[in-house]
């Protein structure tokens, strides 16, 4: 019996996931591959969006969580760029896409492992730069009549439905969540073309920002896909039940321990040891997500940098020379053609 108690001992004291991944500062100097599930997996070869762009700016800095797959970061600035251009959005607000590594964080969501999720205020990017301050302490303004669970026709405005819909015509976005009231009010008030609301699915909390959500990419095998949204637009009796007291019912365990306050690594895909293990890239600047022409913090451009960085040796499933910039399998990602002095 002591025996055991001996062997048992190293498993339970193996430290939790969220601490190893929720303390590092930069990402896996590996190729762009998700792991895993979005809410149990990691990424490695993540790249952060810039704080600021012409048409967005990034929120709560010091969380250090504007990381992501290399196409994710891409179909964000895209958004912030056609919604601006096209919709009449003034910018986004960009809230959690992910930590460098992906993984389960310390706080929040129990997504956003795997670099393929972001979450958008509903609240417009106002004219000037907000500063850091004001990024850490600015609430997003909820959607939603206080104490109800129906949009709040004073702050909602058409330009909101028009930015949903831009962000479900991109292929790679297989899902939008959003608070049940504000899917019931896109059921009421989209004429015409309605497939796009069969993307747009309610969930808890979402009053005040939107989730999004892409699908895995091609070079990731070991990333586990999502199931497939159900047919129709969603407006039926899938959600009337949001609109019943089942959904709003008190937990009955709160204390009870959330997922990420037991996953250890043991816990995720064993790929995710080796991208905890992996090297960073030389600087947060050096993996900042940029366009055509642009150089990193040593001077090199980014196209010499891919085209200099080694391979990784398949045998030994380590970096021989990594580098964050080493070209995503198989994708070709759109990169913007303008970006503001660093």
């Amino acid at each position: 019996m002591a025996m055991a108690a001996v062997d048992a001992a190293p498993a339970r004291a193996e430290e939790l996931a969220k601490n190893l991944f929720g303390h590092e500062p930069l990402p896996a100097a590996l190729p762009a591959k998700s792991y895993g599930f979005y809410s149990k997996g990691c990424f490695s070869g993540g790249v952060a969006i810039p704080t600021d762009g012409p048409t967005w700016q990034a929120m709560r800095l010091s969380r250090n969580r504007r990381w992501g797959h290399p196409t994710m970061i891409a179909l964000v600035e895209k958004l912030s760029r056609d919604a601006a251009a096209k919709d009449g959005w003034p910018g986004l607000l960009i809230g959690d896409i992910s930590q460098p590594r992906g993984g389960p964080m310390l706080t929040g969501h129990a997504s956003h492992q795997i670099g393929l999720d972001a979450d958008i205020w509903l609240t417009p990017m106002p004219a000037r730069p907000l500063t850091v301050a004001e990024r850490e302490k600015i609430s997003s303004v909820s959607m939603i009549k206080k104490k109800g669970l129906t949009v709040d026709d004073k702050v909602w405005t058409p330009a909101h439905m028009r930015l949903l819909r831009r962000a479900a015509s991109y292929p790679e976005v297989e899902r939008i969540l959003v608070h049940p009231g504000i899917k019931k009010k896109l059921c009421d008030t989209v004429t015409g073309d309605r497939t796009w609301l069969r993307k747009v699915r309610p969930f808890w909390g979402h009053d005040s920002h939107f989730h999004i959500r892409i699908g895995c990419q091609p070079g990731s095998p070991g990333c586990k896909k999502q199931a497939a949204t159900t047919p129709g637009d969603g407006c039926d009796k899938s959600l009337a039940w949001w609109f019943t007291e089942e959904p709003w019912r008190p937990n009955k365990d709160p204390d009870a321990p959330k997922a990420r306050d037991l996953m250890t690594m043991a816990s995720l895909p064993k790929e995710c040891r080796a991208v905890l293990a992996a090297p960073a890239p030389a600087s947060e600047l050096a993996a900042t997500y940029r366009g055509p022409g642009s150089v990193t913090d040593t001077g090199t451009s980014i196209a010499a940098v891919i085209e200099q960085a080694d391979t990784i040796d398949p045998e030994a499933g380590a970096p021989i020379s990594a580098n964050a910039f080493l070209p995503t399998d198989g994708v070709k990602i759109p990169l913007p053609q303008w970006r503001p002095d660093e």
